[in-house]
């Protein structure tokens, strides 16, 4: 049996489910003669699946709910026969899953399922052990099947570029419809139950690729047949896959023309003896997703390099759930643009060179720039995509053996004002709690986060979690995006005004009584301050500067004083301004005055946009503070360093990202290493950057291509892939996962640990590393956070959410007694408004906004590597409002030059609803590195973290005389019309007149079809 999709799914991580209410209080019941504890209005099909018994159930999956569709888990109930899956548990229940009339009833549901199915497993592409009907076949001992399979006269649809429905090969269980419907809420997904011969929809019946369908690869994965497939898989993964069409079509007819005269059994025979024989080519690995930061795991499937499919199941943070990029955007480790060997700058061009001529190169030149004008002079910038072993190698080796705290990451940009404002308030910089207790939320709050684009699994469960009618969803943002057009309530403040309004809401909770005055009172420091400086911040001034009714912002606060349980998410959105971690602290002071932190369903979630960003800023890749934001200066941190590495940490902090050019033009910085980051694209003012970067003496980028970064390069180093090394990421939910290698590196690359160690080693450093474990052992000597922090902890699936114990014991939620400060208690900050720096003038009469897309990762290295994504979105545009593109004659396609003080790009218009006004939003990824949207941006930024100020930017718009094809595609899901509903609509199925329950009896509906035994058979 396979491991993740098997007839009784016995050991698949049971999640919160779209359909599970509570559990009920714990009961006993009876299963084939033994007791087992059950609770209350859970499904009987979770009973018996706990206690191992064998049943068939095609349709039921643990994380999709009963479903209802196949009947095959058909069992005898206190002297009925009704489905386990839809029987709700009550106390006392005697169940029996193996009578005569219960086995004839599920012989019969599958038979009636596998009409719709062509039975030709031995040469079938999803022959894998893990087939959910092939495995059912063998599990009930069928040896012939009594209704014949019936074409049903739909054509393959194969206009998606990641996967393929073969409507042939489609047993109408409906779990694909569910995971639409109910788990990714992308409601694309139905089933024509009154067409004549019923059958899976997208949009109601248009062509996949011409469908809302987002590519999330939930449908294919819950699939429990091949009637999904990925394309990745077909002709692929199999020992008879690959074999021309004519014969293939003539071996399935051999297979059926078998199964007349000698039963099923024998080709069952031959098919797990084919399936078997895969295993030992077909390589099944768990990794972690080095896309965003939401931490989603799943295993990889490879037949050497090639990849077949991404399989996810387990993963804590997304069990069944991927976006397109997790589970379909993985080409680029296989791209041919991939470095592959060390080049070395010649003048104006590069020559290949060997290993060992680029290492010893850069430790001479490290060396020599050192001795000469001291270690300040050189700088290091780890990559948020590296492990967190290597982002701990590279501040390592900044401190130990160069002997500077030069060294930043990429959070400076996106997520250290965050931090600051949890730091000054709760004590620690991360996500108070996990995703689940988002899930959990009455109401959720998000501030400038685009999340279904940027965090689309995340934004899954906010989405079901609201669907459901568990939570309510407020959303502040400039753009009509996705959880926008979702939301309970949308508010678009004024750019830069967020801060102002929050704090607005504060002061009307306060003065009129509305806080959490006990937790005030007993865990809480600063409220008169607090008070004080919120003094001018009245619902009238908010209105003035937001543009928010004061009337929105008084039943606001109303609403979030009497809620049981309030999250609120942000993203970039917030911080990004100028006054980024002052808005950060006052989201997080809104949360305390209200007592809404320390208890599941409550707290801050500032989402990491990096796969590892959290764990960048985790390991001490920062010019003030080590692994575990312990402080450079702190001397009982200097004293562990002491010990551990030999050398006293320097007390003065170092420059951080947004510094280092400044220092390069001034003089005083010769020397910079990048690893895996493309700055050029990313950092503001990237004009402003590239001249800091012409001043270097010596530039070092290591990476997976050669980036416009490494077109500044004195040596770039080529870069193993996270699919080809060994390692730990750490998710936004402060969640740590091992990663295992997929494949091999691809020759001529190493991993990025590797090449750390390589150079200090050729500098004199003691390193004797050879596997990231023993890394990992060092972090967690080093720092309390990760105290008990190790590999066995981490085996497989397995995860913690620092703080992590000595013991192993993790704290997946913080603040249940105490927050982070000597006294256990949080501190209101005081507020202080710092407005935006760029406001639209005459000249430049636009806000410019930016951000992220669903297809892509921010600029696009990785992702347009991949041909199915570059086609959905193949380059970056810029959205126009439809008053806007009147009042100067824009269409879509049409060319304009955007001009701001400090560069100009061009890009086509979009005319699109989501942005209103004179407001315009760009996306990070671009084609062409001129027209990177951060050659607009500016050098302001947060006064406490210096991140830049990326949305606060204005610019002028030029019409241009071009004009082209309209910039999104029409195969793009934007242009899609999903068509929501509950679910499956079981219901629907049973009322056609052709619907007859398992044995005979008459159709009857909903959780109260039980048939009587008597219908269907005596006892055995």
């Amino acid at each position: 049996m396979g491991e993740l999709d098997v007839p009784n799914d016995v050991h698949i991580r049971s999640t919160v489910g779209p359909t599970r209410p509570p559990r009920g209080e714990q009961v006993q019941v009876t299963v084939d003669g033994v007791a087992q504890r059950a609770w209350v209005g859970e499904p009987l099909v979770d009973v018996i699946n706990r206690a191992q018994i064998e049943l068939a159930q095609v349709c039921y999956h643990p994380q999709l709910g009963p479903i209802q569709t196949c009947d095959t888990c058909s069992v005898e109930i206190d002297g009925k026969i009704g489905r386990a899956c839809g029987t709700k548990v009550a106390a006392g229940m005697v169940v029996r899953t193996q009578t005569e009339a219960a086995r004839t009833a599920q012989r019969d549901a599958y038979d009636r399922l596998v009409s719709n199915h062509d039975l030709y497993c031995t040469v079938c592409d999803n022959n894998n052990g893990n087939c959910t009907v092939h495995n059912t076949l063998g599990l009930l001992g069928i040896q012939h099947q009594t209704r014949p399979f019936q074409p049903k006269g739909y054509a393959k649809d194969e206009t998606n570029p990641f996967y393929r429905y073969d409507p042939d090969q489609c047993i109408l269980c409906g779990r694909c419809v569910e995971a639409c419907q109910n788990v990714q809420v992308n409601e694309t997904l139905t089933i024509g139950w009154e067409m004549e011969q019923p059958r899976v929809l997208w949009d109601g019946g248009k062509p996949i690729g011409e469908s809302s369908c987002v590519s999330c690869g939930h449908c294919v994965t819950v699939c429990p047949c091949n009637a999904l497939i990925e394309t990745s898989m077909v002709g692929e993964a199999g020992m008879f896959t690959g074999i021309p069409l004519p014969v293939w079509n003539a071996a399935i007819d051999v297979v059926k023309g078998v199964e007349v005269s000698a039963g099923l059994k024998p080709i069952m025979n031959v098919s797990e003896i084919e399936s078997a024989a895969r295993d030992r080519y077909i390589k099944k690995t768990k990794t972690v997703c080095t896309y965003c930061g939401v931490g989603c795991s799943f295993d990889v499937w490879t037949d050497e390099r090639h990849i077949l499919k991404v399989e996810p199941g387990l993963g804590h943070a997304n069990g069944i759930s991927t976006c397109v990029k997790g589970k379909f955007g993985w080409d680029y480790v296989n791209s041919g643009e991939r470095l592959t060997t060390p080049l070395i700058r010649d003048g104006d061009r590069f020559r290949e060179a060997s290993w060992e001529e680029a290492l010893d190169l850069i430790a001479w030149r490290f060396g020599e720039i050192k001795a000469q004008h001291g270690p300040d002079a050189l700088a290091f910038v780890a990559s948020s995509k590296s492990t967190n072993e290597e982002v701990f190698l590279v501040q390592k080796f900044a401190r130990q053996v160069i002997g500077t705290n030069n060294v930043d990451n990429c959070s400076r940009y996106c997520q250290s004002p965050a931090t600051k404002g949890l730091s000054l308030t709760v004590g620690i910089g991360g996500d108070s709690g996990t995703i689940r207790d988002i899930e959990q939320a009455s109401l959720v709050i998000t501030i400038g986060s685009n999340t279904a684009e940027s965090h689309p699994v995340l934004a899954t469960r906010v989405k079901r979690a609201q669907k459901l009618g568990r939570t309510r969803v407020i959303v502040f943002d400039l753009r009509e995006h996705e959880m926008a057009t979702r939301a309970d309530q949308f508010i678009r403040p004024n750019p830069g005004t967020d801060f102002v309004w929050i704090s607005a809401v504060n002061k009307y909770i306060l003065d009129n009584g509305l806080e959490d005055a006990a937790f005030l009172r007993e865990r809480v420091n600063g409220l008169d301050t607090y008070r004080e400086s919120i003094s001018t911040f009245t619902l009238e001034y908010a209105e003035r500067e937001t543009g928010i009714p004061a009337a929105t912002l008084e039943a606001l606060a109303r609403q979030i004083a009497a809620e049981e349980g309030v999250c609120v998410l942000w993203a970039m959105g917030v911080t990004q301004q100028c006054g980024g971690s002052d808005t950060s602290a006052a989201i997080s002071n809104m949360l305390l005055i209200t007592g809404n932190y320390g208890r599941t369903g409550t707290g801050a979630y500032p989402l990491r946009g990096h796969n590892n960003v959290q764990g960048a800023g985790d390991m001490g890749a920062m010019p003030d503070q080590v692994s575990g934001y312990q402080k450079v200066g702190d001397p009982v941190v200097v004293e562990r360093h002491q010990r551990e590495w030999g050398v006293t940490l320097r007390p003065e902090r170092g420059l951080d990202n947004t510094q280092l050019m400044d220092a390069a033009l001034d003089g005083t910085l010769k020397s910079l290493w990048i690893t895996g980051e493309e700055m050029s694209l990313t950092d503001a003012n990237a004009n402003h950057l590239a001249e800091g970067f012409e001043a270097l003496e010596f530039l070092v980028v290591q990476d997976l291509y050669f980036t416009n970064t490494a077109r500044y390069a004195d040596v770039v180093l080529p870069a193993a892939a996270s699919l080809e090394k060994e390692g730990t990421f750490t998710s936004t939910e402060r969640r740590i996962q091992r990663l295992y290698r997929v494949m091999e590196p691809l020759q001529g690359t190493k991993a990025d640990w590797e090449i750390t160690l390589a150079v200090a080693q050729r500098m004199g450093a003691d390193w004797t590393y050879s596997h990231p474990s023993e890394i990992m052992a060092e972090i967690a000597r080093l720092t309390p956070y990760f105290a008990g922090v190790t590999y066995d902890r981490l085996e497989g699936y397995q995860t913690l959410c620092w703080p992590v114990a000595e013991d192993g014991t993790d704290t997946p939620l913080l603040y249940t007694e105490r927050f982070n400060f000597p006294d256990g208690k949080a501190v209101l900050h005081p507020a202080e408004y710092k407005p935006r720096q760029d406001a639209p003038t005459a000249e430049y009469d636009l806000h410019l906004n930016s951000g992220r897309m669903l297809e892509h990762f921010h600029e696009g290295n990785m992702t347009f590597q991949v041909h199915g994504i570059a086609e959905k979105a193949p380059d970056a545009f810029v959205e126009v409002s439809p008053e806007l593109a009147a009042e100067r004659n824009i269409q879509s396609g049409q060319w304009v030059r955007l001009v701001s003080p400090h560069g100009a790009i061009r890009l086509q218009a979009l005319v699109t609803g989501r942005v209103s006004g004179n407001e315009l939003y760009v996306p990070l990824n671009v084609r062409k590195a001129e027209n990177a949207v951060n050659r607009l941006t500016g050098s302001q930024g947060d006064s406490q973290t210096n991140t830049p100020a990326y949305k606060d930017t204005s610019v002028r718009m030029e019409l241009l005389h071009d004009v082209g094809d309209n910039p999104l595609p029409a195969t793009n899901h934007r242009w899609g019309h999903p068509t929501p509903q509950s679910g499956v609509e079981v219901e629907r199925k049973w009322a056609r007149p052709d619907y007859v329950y398992p044995g005979g009896a008459l159709p009857m509906h909903g959780d109260a079809l039980n048939v009587r035994v008597d219908a269907l058979g005596a006892d055995d």
